[in-house]
């Protein structure tokens, strides 16, 4: 894909933000340092960004290259491994971080491939609220030692996540019984209980011992927007 492309695919993603009311152009200013004209140009087509100035524009919006071309077209290009062509289906090992962030997965970000079922897989009822249309939907990611002692007995510092990101929603999967959540924070993940209160987003761990967490949610911000996905599996070594 052509550098013009890319920016002007990275113009239609700033006003996306600014017609959302997320974003301003005296604000992206602030934040990238460069004067409010060279941004307005920029998002007015009256002139383009150096590379150097494309970076900090992405970097500051917590943007990806990926982020600006087209999903279907690098699942295409950037395959990290063949179609599984027996009863197993290879599901990625990232950090937490990765997961809660990129909707596409590249070798870049692999730490481990696993296998699953296709079965398993196949039987898991996707819950999905907003655009989560062109994320892989399955991750796996490792519970850290505060996280798995968090969520203790039903986590383990160390246990593999199996994280179904088109599994976004408060929606009990099962009747009766709460959903356990990768849900982003910072720029990682947390894995909680999740409720909301008003527009508060209230973290809760299995273990009492530790603390419940609030977070305020962003002005038009969901919850589906925060969850990361659910966890659908846990595997724990002995």
């Amino acid at each position: 894909m052509k550098f013009r492309v890319l920016q002007e695919n990275l113009r239609n993603t700033l006003w996306d933000r600014i017609e959302e009311g997320d974003l301003t152009g005296l604000r992206l200013a602030q934040q990238t340092g460069f004067k409010q004209a060279h941004i307005s140009n920029f998002l007015n087509r009256k002139r383009g960004l150096s590379i150097e100035g494309m970076d900090k524009v992405l970097s500051v919006q917590h943007l990806s290259v990926l982020d600006l071309l087209d999903p279907s077209e690098v699942n295409k290009r950037a395959s990290i491994f063949p179609p599984s062509n027996d009863e197993f289906q290879n599901v990625i090992l990232a950090d937490s971080s990765v997961a809660a962030s990129e909707s596409v997965l590249t070798s870049m970000h692999v730490k481990e491939i696993l296998k699953f079922k296709k079965t398993f897989l196949k039987k898991l009822k996707a819950e999905t609220e907003g655009d989560r249309e062109q994320w892989e939907r399955f991750v796996v990611i490792k519970a850290d030692a505060r996280e798995g002692m968090s969520m203790y007995p039903r986590l383990l510092p160390g246990a593999t996540l199996l994280i179904d990101r088109h599994y976004n929603s408060l929606k009990p999967y099962r009747k009766g019984e709460s959903n356990m959540y990768a849900v982003r924070k910072s720029d990682t993940c947390t894995v909680k209980y999740v409720e909301t209160a008003d527009n508060h987003l209230i973290l809760r761990p299995h273990n009492q011992a530790y603390p419940v967490e609030v977070t305020t949610m962003e002005e038009g911000k969901l919850p589906s927007d925060y969850i990361v996905g659910r966890v659908c599996y846990v595997g724990i070594e002995t």
